[in-house]
């Protein structure tokens, strides 16, 4: 019997370093000689499409895919890890993809916003989560008190966007801010 792999989540606010961390486990695995394969959302064309690039420059190659069935296509028996980055912007099939890849064999390290800019939970998130060996939330600085921040303010014409704005706005420090809970800003709160 085929021995099953792992899944690892990595998850916070914009600007907490999760394309950091999944860089820096990628590449420790290249280190020890494991073919990895890395990808993100086709939706992510903020700097290039060719690499998952963090906000402090460290990058690694990528392949970018529409849809999770894309992943399973381009992952041989050769790729002993999976780097999936942005997971959130997947539809729901993405949980499914990556349980296969998992019960393949593959160490999947998926990193993504764990709430919308609303403070809502983003997408696969909360599932892959749940169904996560390990779990690792980052926070980032809170761009208003200096705080630990877990929330990210997305900022139009200078003044935070409305609850029912769209969900997805690509974009970086133009639009979107890291604050912690007592600074973050919503007309409208989801109660859960």
């Amino acid at each position: 019997m085929k021995n099953k792999g792992s899944l690892e989540v990595i998850y916070g606010s914009m600007f907490s370093g999760k394309s950091e961390e999944l860089i820096r486990r990628l590449r420790r695995s290249e280190l020890a000689k494991q073919k990895i394969a890395t990808f993100k959302h086709s939706l992510d064309a903020r700097k290039t499409v060719h690499y998952v690039i963090s906000h402090n420059g460290t990058k690694i190659n990528a392949v970018t895919a529409n849809e999770a069935a894309q992943i399973l296509e381009l992952v041989g028996p050769d790729i002993e890890v999976v780097g999936i980055d942005e997971v959130q912007f997947f539809d729901q099939q993405i949980i499914n993809t990556i349980l296969e890849l998992v019960n393949k064999g593959k160490r999947v390290i998926a990193a993504g916003l764990d709430m919308d800019f609303r403070g809502v939970p983003f997408g696969p998130i909360p599932t892959l989560s749940a169904l996560a060996d390990k779990v690792l939330k980052l926070h980032a600085i809170c761009s208003v008190c200096g705080k630990d921040a877990q929330f990210t303010q997305r900022i139009i014409n200078g003044t935070p966007a409305k609850f029912h704005d769209p969900i997805i706005l690509i974009g970086a420090e133009e639009c979107y801010q890291a604050r912690c809970r007592n600074c973050f800003e919503i007309d409208l709160h989801l109660i859960l």
